[in-house]
């Protein structure tokens, strides 16, 4: 299967839930080029860019898992190659 490069945004709604999210990127840290967070303190919520390259179902899994955690948001940009 063929390797991508993705954009993974995530938004965290939930504070709590952080330690979950951490722990998921790591599992998948070998596919992970490069990540980048912020704090949106006005808002409670923190935003967070990965940048991944990986075959599509590794992509997606780590976006559903993450889905599926109370408060988050995930959504994957794929690149064309």
């Amino acid at each position: 299967m063929d390797k991508r490069v993705a954009i993974l945004g995530i938004i965290v709604e939930n504070p709590e839930m952080v330690s979950n999210v951490n722990e998921l990127l790591h599992e998948y840290r070998e596919y992970i080029i490069g990540r980048m967070g912020m704090p949106y303190r006005e808002r409670n919520i923190s935003v967070i860019s990965i940048v991944m390259d990986a075959e599509n179902n590794i992509i997606n899994s780590l976006s559903g898992k993450l889905g599926m955690i109370d408060g988050v948001s995930a959504k994957a940009v794929y690149s064309k190659k």
